[in-house]
């Protein structure tokens, strides 16, 4: 594994022995005092090659064990990462791109980007000898944890708002978590799940306050450069409802470009739902040279896993995407099921509205020409759209009910 040298807090810089503390900085708190993981990247550089990973023989993200904080040893069964990237020649042709990726994190183990974080906090939980975990989620995270934590046997307690799509209550429900449906918002939820991990000790895997999830979260960029084969596209675009996904995706990039195994870092753009879009607005005020924080606004969009309207990881996700030369852009939920229609009648990729969201946000700067012609770029896809089918069917057309004869075949193939 990397053994990281420090954690270290995002908002006064104060660096903490590894393993030293769980969670966000003691003296910043939650929101401005989030951790990073820090290695001693001069070491690893004179020892990773662009081949390394590919020698570990590792059909999953721990064939990046050398940049992880927490070793194989440690991990449970499921994979998760090392999920396919697509190239779509004939879109990219019609865009006016160069080339267009698709990375489709709907084939985790339980359908969405989300698994690459919960593997790396299950089995920081089992390297730490933590007994039971939990977690607030809108869903995708909760899913997540509860199918890797019956993997790995550790009791699981889940905090989700009432409102989260059944299919992905049903997975928690199957995986066997306990779970509280709160009646009451991802934010409250994420509170109450905050004070009840203190009080019963489990160990929390909730977005932005546990720093494990930035680390899993990263390995998609580490892949997304190796299956290019040392390539990195000049625009990544990436659904943002905390701030963990976007945060992990640019370290990624940054590292290769750190260790020496990549020349540049793409620029990477957040996409967030216009009625909740909370860290936009935060990299704006940051843009013009105003505080990060506060970022607490209502949240309303179709697209509930970035539903969120009190982000945890805001501060790493708004200095992230600016070191990267990036920015963040805003997309309305017409916007957003569109773009869910399009994607899998164009390059057969079934997203959620939220997954749906980074494709989206693509379109739209292509259309104001942010992203220029002759641009070469990659969409994460980060849930499937079997988590929630019912939104993406919003105004789609009904099956076509007829008798089981063949003129009635004609008769509609006529109209």
């Amino acid at each position: 594994m990397g053994e990281p040298i420090a954690f270290r807090c995002v908002g006064c810089g104060r660096e903490y022995e590894p393993w030293s503390v769980d969670y966000t900085c003691p003296r910043c708190g939650p929101l401005s005092g989030t951790l990073e993981v820090i290695y001693d990247y001069r070491v690893l550089a004179r020892r990773l090659t662009p081949s390394s990973f590919a020698e570990t023989r590792r059909p999953s993200l721990w064939r990046y064990e050398e940049l992880l904080p927490v070793g194989v040893e440690h991990a449970v069964p499921l994979r998760a990462g090392w999920t396919p990237v697509y190239s779509c020649r004939t879109l990219a042709a019609e865009l006016g791109l160069s080339a267009l990726w698709i990375k489709d994190d709907s084939l985790n183990p339980t359908a969405s980007y989300k698994d690459r974080a919960t593997a790396v906090a299950v089995a920081a939980a089992r390297k730490l000898g933590r007994a039971a975990m939990s977690a607030a989620s809108t869903g995708n995270a909760a899913t997540s944890l509860a199918g890797f934590c019956a993997s790995a046997g550790i009791p699981c307690h889940i905090f989700v708002p009432k409102t989260a799509p059944r299919p992905k209550v049903a997975q928690l429900i199957a995986f066997g978590a306990l779970v509280f449906a709160v009646d009451g918002t991802y934010d409250e939820a994420f509170d109450l799940c905050s004070e009840a991990s203190a009080r019963f000790g489990w160990y929390n895997r909730s977005a932005a306050l546990n720093p494990m999830n930035v680390e899993g979260k990263k390995t998609g960029a580490l892949e997304l450069w190796e299956q290019l084969e040392g390539e990195v596209p000049d625009y990544v675009f990436v659904a943002v409802g905390d701030g963990s996904v976007i945060s992990g995706i640019c370290k990624g990039f940054s590292e290769l470009v750190e260790l020496g195994l990549a020349e540049r870092v793409p620029k990477v753009y957040g996409v967030q739902a216009a009625g909740s879009a909370a860290i936009a607005h935060a990299f704006e005020r940051h843009a013009r040279g105003g505080p990060i924080l506060p970022a607490e606004e209502p949240a309303d969009t179709v697209a509930d896993s970035i539903r969120v309207g009190k982000p945890r990881d805001v501060v790493k996700a708004v200095r992230y995407v600016a070191e990267t030369g990036g920015g963040f852009v805003t997309v309305s939920d017409d916007e957003i099921l569109a773009a869910g229609q399009d994607l899998p009648r164009r390059v057969g990729v079934f997203a959620e509205p939220a997954a749906a969201a980074a494709y989206a946000g693509l379109l739209a700067l292509l259309r104001d020409g942010t992203v220029p012609a002759g641009a070469s770029a990659a969409v994460f896809i980060t849930g499937s759209g079997l988590k929630d089918p019912e939104g993406m069917l919003r105004g789609l057309p009904e099956p076509v009910v007829i008798p089981p004869e063949l003129s009635a075949v004609e008769r509609v193939l006529s109209q």
